[in-house]
């Protein structure tokens, strides 16, 4: 499995970055993400995950209390975070 580690700073120049790799990942099999030193995290980065949990395989997030504030407020609490353990 793949892991693929978020940065603290979660805006859209670090999902551009990011993009490549998970394109690259999603593509080799079941993906890890680690989001647990997400501390801010913009729609860009949102944007992205809900990408990667919806393609292939899936992706597999572990998420940080910001991530988890941020789904709660969006409204992607299920998309992003379902089946995670708490």
């Amino acid at each position: 499995m793949s892991t693929i580690l978020l940065p603290a700073r979660c805006d859209r120049a670090a999902a551009e970055a990011l993009l490549p790799e998970m394109v690259a990942a999603l593509g080799s099999g079941p993906l890890q993400i680690d989001a647990r030193e997400c501390r801010q995290i913009g729609q860009a980065m949102l944007q992205l995950l809900v990408s990667a949990r919806q393609t292939g395989e899936g992706a597999v997030i572990q998420p940080s209390q910001a991530l988890r504030e941020a789904a709660a407020l969006t409204g992607l609490e299920d998309e992003l975070l379902s089946g995670i353990d708490a």
